[in-house]
């Protein structure tokens, strides 16, 4: 049985901390919910970090359905939630139902997740009331990041931090069931954290809040030129794939791969009436 938004709500309750990791295909899926990991954000992110993209701006729903639909035949437990791309949601409260609901029928995801506070609320609440779980997220939004002058920390200000609590609890009273506190002060998060019911889900926003989600392009060690200040490295892959790969290249090109071991072998005597070149 799947983990469910009762389930994130009541890790809250217990005050029982939890993991969010994003993944984008099927075989981290697997692996990600193997390690026990309760959800799984299908992000917007994979732009940069698997597409190539130089913003998440470019995401198509099409490519989101797609990763989406990966990452759900990857996992039997875990929440999936399909991150909603730029001007999916944005347009009118029926273009928003119409991909929201895309997410649940074709990819398979439990829920969706969309940028914003105050000014998507009404349409946080028309999707929730179709049935719909939605994960919020304030603080950096990348998808605005052009709007908001680039990749800066938010809520500095007394009114920034104000403008971040009014954001946070217009989406609880708007039906989501948790929201993604990004690039925000440690504090800040903390008291946004305190005032709400629903559980704050924290990346680059200090360990007050109830989960923390990372990109596991990130945590893995995978993005070898660039490392954002709130992630931390548990492993080096980038650079284990690298060796494995050049060591692959250089025994094929010295002739010692495959060796028998890789090979099919067979009687000679098979060869004896194919004519020889």
């Amino acid at each position: 049985m799947r983990v469910t938004t009762r389930n994130v709500q009541e890790f809250k309750k217990k005050g029982q901390k939890f993991a969010v990791l994003t993944a984008y295909d099927y075989p981290t899926a697997k692996l990600v919910e193997e390690a026990g990991v309760p959800v799984i954000l299908v992000g917007d992110s994979l732009g940069q970090v698997v597409l190539g993209y130089d913003s998440t701006v470019k995401v198509t729903m099409e490519e989101m359905l797609h990763h989406t639909k990966a990452v759900v035949r990857g996992t039997q437990r875990a929440m999936v939630v399909g991150d909603m791309p730029f001007l999916s949601y944005n347009l009118d409260e029926a273009q928003a139902l119409s991909n929201a609901g895309r997410f649940l029928q074709e990819a398979g995801a439990q829920a969706v997740k969309l940028e914003g506070g105050v000014h998507v609320a009404d349409t946080v609440k028309r999707i929730t009331e179709a049935g719909i779980p939605v994960m919020g997220h304030i603080g950096l939004t990348p998808q605005s990041v052009h709007q908001l002058g680039g990749y800066r920390v938010q809520g500095k200000t007394s009114a920034e931090a104000h403008e971040l609590v009014e954001d946070a609890l217009a989406l609880e009273a708007a039906g989501a069931f948790a929201v993604v506190l990004e690039l925000i002060p440690a504090s800040v998060a903390e008291t946004i954290s305190q005032r709400l019911t629903i559980p704050t889900i924290g990346i680059g926003a200090g360990v007050g809040c109830d989960a923390q989600v990372q990109v596991i392009n990130d945590m893995l060690g995978l993005n070898t030129a660039f490392v954002p200040k709130h992630a931390k490295r548990y492993a080096t892959l980038g650079d284990t794939m690298r060796d494995a790969i050049a060591a692959y290249a250089a025994e094929v090109q010295a002739g010692t791969f495959p060796t028998g071991k890789e090979s099919f072998l067979t009687e000679d005597s098979i060869l004896k009436d194919i004519p020889q070149a």
